[in-house]
């Protein structure tokens, strides 16, 4: 296979990354004062703020608000190369990666790729259910509940118009109950004024989640006010109940009910991406790889994974951390610490999670927040939570668009990008 092209040779060690989410962004950062020459590898030119999906999907903001380009955060690094790829093949023994736009030689290679939806071998699901885990796929949920509303308007028979209304999430996670309650604010006050010749009220939210209480990862007291939450502002909520089918239309329940519903958003749960190459041992629980306290993988020395994509077991975590974003922040801080060390022959620190907390929001004025001895719900809990995601994001521009769009929201009750805007299809003479 091809090298990939201009690319130098220099004395300098090769640190590849693959994956521009947070950890690779983080590590790059940190490796980039340092006497490296890095490579990162993504699908896509730009980073991506994942927590705020849910309100591109629901019109709340436009993807560009939530993305940031790489190139433009590489404009004065000399040491590092970028090129859109996608890794393919891992081949440990020549200390070569392969890819779509050829291969490359490392001294390090990081893998941060993260996760995508885990399907469990449904095949049905996965093929007529949506996910929510880029950019594209918020846009196309965007474009699917805004088009099953105007043909709705199309229909007569009243079980077809609820199944162009009605919006199921399977999955009581973060991501479930964000999209929820935006959704819920967009019956309650958007859709009835633009779709006045519907009944909206009739309209179904619904939340199916298999464990006993939503947002299962955080605390009960926060899981228990977060289902109040959902149901005061409409949200129907089925605990205990997983999905065993659906055909496109009808969603089939444990439980021997259904439901009728085009858009299906399929959270409930995630899988490692990953290339070949690895060994079988290297892989644990949801298809994660297996890391070391230095996040080094199983069996190798030069080999490391970050974030969502590794399982690392702790005497705090034995069945490895929760799959959020400051983990893979903090773990890309350390190991930015510990690479040059490594090459110096230094002692290294192992890594030791520090729960910063975890927060979701439910609606307006509404949300949760389990903080290191301290527990806040309501409005409070609202107002950290905009202003940490606000912080959070790269770039002042998109903080600036985002604050004005969420202020703009805020008091007009109005969300105003609902475009639909599909990519045009180029055809050729020929084909007409």
């Amino acid at each position: 296979m091809k090298l990939i092209p201009n690319i130098p040779k220099t004395e300098r060690k090769r640190v590849i990354i693959v994956g521009g989410g947070f950890a690779g962004l983080k590590l790059m950062r940190k490796l980039s004062c340092n006497d490296f020459q890095i490579i990162i590898l993504d699908k896509n030119n730009f980073h991506q703020f994942q927590p705020l999906l849910y309100q591109v999907a629901t019109s709340g903001l436009e993807p560009s608000a939530i993305s940031f380009p790489l190139r433009k955060i590489l404009q004065n690094e000399k040491k590092i190369h970028f090129r859109i790829a996608q890794l393919t093949k891992i081949n440990s023994e020549r200390k070569e990666i392969e890819t779509n736009i050829g291969s490359l030689t490392y001294d390090y290679l990081i893998l941060s790729m993260g996760a995508g939806p885990n399907y469990f071998g449904q095949r049905n699901i996965q093929n007529f259910t949506y996910s929510m885990k880029t950019a594209s796929d918020a846009i196309l949920i965007r474009n699917t509940i805004l088009e099953n509303f105007e043909q709705a308007l199309l229909e007569t028979n009243q079980e077809k118009v609820e199944g162009f209304l009605n919006v199921v999430l399977v999955g009581g996670g973060p991501t479930g109950v964000e999209l929820a309650g935006a959704l819920a604010e967009m019956k309650n006050y958007i859709f009835p004024k633009d779709y006045p010749e519907l009944d909206v009220s009739k309209m179904r939210i619904v939340i199916y989640e298999a464990a006993s209480r939503v947002l299962a990862g955080m605390s009960e007291q926060a899981s228990a006010k977060a289902l109040k939450y959902l149901q005061k502002i409409g949200v129907e909520v089925h605990l205990n109940s997983r999905v065993l089918d659906y055909d496109g239309m009808n969603l089939k329940i444990s439980d021997d009910s259904s439901v009728s519903s085009k858009m299906v958003v399929w959270a409930a749960g995630i899988k490692a991406n990953m290339a070949q190459g690895l060994e079988k041992e290297c892989f644990g629980k949801g298809a994660r790889i297996c890391v070391d306290r230095y996040n080094r993988v199983k069996n190798s020395a030069n080999i490391f994974a970050l974030g969502d994509i590794c399982i690392m077991e702790t005497p705090r975590y034995l069945d490895g951390h929760p799959q959020v974003a400051q983990v893979a922040i903090q773990q890309a801080k350390l190991l930015g610490e510990n690479l040059p060390k490594l090459i110096l022959g230094k002692k290294i620190k192992p890594f030791e999670y520090r729960d910063k907390g975890t927060m979701a929001t439910i609606g307006r004025n509404l949300a949760v927040a389990d903080l290191p001895g301290l527990k806040l719900s309501g409005f409070i809990a609202w107002v950290l939570w905009s202003f940490v995601h606000l912080f959070t994001i790269v770039g002042v521009k998109n903080r600036m668009s985002i604050f004005l769009n969420w202020t703009w929201n805020y008091f007009t009750y109005d969300q105003s990008l609902r475009l639909l805007i599909k990519p045009k299809i180029r055809m050729l003479e020929n084909d007409a």
